[in-house]
């Protein structure tokens, strides 16, 4: 059942379900994203951890409410950590919410046992490589609009989802239409967080330099097929990270925690055994 919490001025929404060592995820897709994809992919873990999934503010059920900065986004997961009583958390962030666990880990390290980072990057570098790759998949692509969208210049809910359509078949290794017709009903669309995170955010987003602060345990994950975050991205975290593992999903592309979960939750559970008491 879905909790509501106030945090920094909006109402957050979440979910809240196990008990133990507490691991809040991070979606990714910032004004698409939203707690359910994390909530549902990683439901077996609270059999021994207390698992809370929430939408970020602008995102999903959550309040709107400038500014939708890196800054505020940490700050607002901190506020949550201290309002939940939840002590030392691991956080787990996929994609764009990967880029706040970074920016987390960096300003609040005593909040953290640990870090899972899913399909992520540490640098805003990989774009044009992404871009490239949409534009030679072999699927209709219009240039315009993918220009548009990875620039934060989206004009409204309805040419998000339009777009956002046209790039769907690139996030996973085996298609399945009749799926992708269904989330993409159900996706939440907000494209003034969206703009905001790919107009403001990303042009600045660099923690290369930085990785090497971060000396809390850190578990890299990457699908091989990857496009939007390609394994490139996951190779440079693991090379800047001083204390991290990290694994390919020989068989995913962007969600290998949905196309090889019994695997990814095997790994992941092998790695909080190690560094989570």
């Amino acid at each position: 059942m879905s909790r509501s919490i106030e945090v920094n001025g909006v109402k957050l929404v979440y979910e809240d379900g196990g008990q133990g060592t507490a691991i809040v995820t991070l979606h990714g897709g910032p004004g698409m994203g939203s707690r359910a994809g994390d909530w549902t992919a990683f439901q077996p873990l609270t059999d021994q951890y207390r698992l809370i999934s929430y939408d970020q503010r602008g995102n999903g059920d959550s309040d709107a409410g400038e500014p939708y900065s890196h800054a505020q986004f940490v700050d607002d997961l901190e506020a949550l950590r201290q309002k939940l009583d939840l002590g030392k958390i691991v956080v787990l962030g996929g994609s764009y919410g990967g880029f706040l666990a970074l920016e987390y880990a960096l300003a609040h390290p005593q909040s953290l046992h640990a870090v899972i980072l899913r399909d992520t990057a540490a640098s805003n570098r990989f774009q044009d490589t992404s871009m490239e790759r949409a534009m030679s998949s072999g699927f209709p692509m219009d240039q315009a609009r993918l220009e548009r969208l990875f620039g934060g210049h989206v004009g409204s809910n309805d040419e998000f989802r339009e777009s956002f359509g046209m790039i769907q078949p690139l996030y996973t290794v085996e298609r399945d239409p009749v799926a992708e017709a269904k989330r993409l009903a159900q996706i939440p669309f907000r494209y003034e967080t969206h703009n905001w995170a790919f107009s403001r955010n990303q042009p600045e987003y660099d923690l290369v330099d930085r990785l090497k602060e971060i000396q809390v345990p850190v578990l890299v994950t990457v699908g091989r097929e990857d496009w939007i975050t390609p394994l490139e991205a996951s190779e440079e975290l693991a090379a800047g990270l001083p204390n991290n593992e990290f694994v390919i999903f020989e068989h995913s592309g962007h969600s290998p925690h949905i196309e090889e979960q019994e695997r990814y939750l095997k790994v992941v559970r092998s790695f909080l055994e190690q560094h989570v008491s």
